[in-house]
């Protein structure tokens, strides 16, 4: 049997490098994903489940209380202005009200508005910037002492009315 004189050798083949390269392209993807997780946590992750299940029970007992105080509202939100006005209606008249406007998804997009009294049923607030999307939209207010908290889930627009109640 003759030796092949035409045999390269392994470093001037194309197989061996292709699968170098493979494996050099994995470990760096791999790397670079690692470093995008550790640098974006995800957000939405709770830890503490028990202290969420006791502040959902605290969220009811307010609506309960909303309920029971007859409060509904109407929310007007005005990017141009940056006017946040609510006229609201039911046993209730606190000295200010809070509205939270929440994103479901992304917290950086959350406000959070002072709205003080303008009138016997109108509170008025200002907005620092334009708010528009699907956001969680809640009113916060105390009754002798209790909390009580109109909630709901709303797509915002300029200019639009919001009905809220229980």
């Amino acid at each position: 049997m003759q030796p092949e004189d035409n045999v390269l050798p392994w470093y001037k083949e194309v197989w061996p490098w292709f699968i170098i390269g493979m494996l050099s392209f994995s470990v760096v993807l791999g790397l670079s994903l690692l470093t995008i997780a550790i640098r974006n946590a995800d957000s939405l992750v709770v830890d503490n489940y028990y202290d969420v299940g006791k502040g959902i029970n605290t969220s009811l007992e307010r609506e309960k209380l909303a309920e029971q105080l007859e409060m509904t509202g109407t929310l007007n939100l005005d990017n141009t202005t940056g006017q946040v006005e609510l006229v609201i209606s039911g046993q209730s008249r606190p000295q200010q009200l809070v509205l939270n406007l929440i994103s479901p998804t992304q917290e950086k997009k959350d406000r959070r508005i002072i709205l003080q009294p303008a009138g016997a049923d109108l509170y008025r607030g200002l907005l620092e910037d334009e708010i528009q999307g699907r956001r969680f939209v809640e009113i916060l207010g105390q009754e002798d002492g209790a909390d009580w908290r109109l909630f709901e889930e709303h797509t915002l627009q300029n200019g639009q009315s919001i009905r809220l109640s229980n």
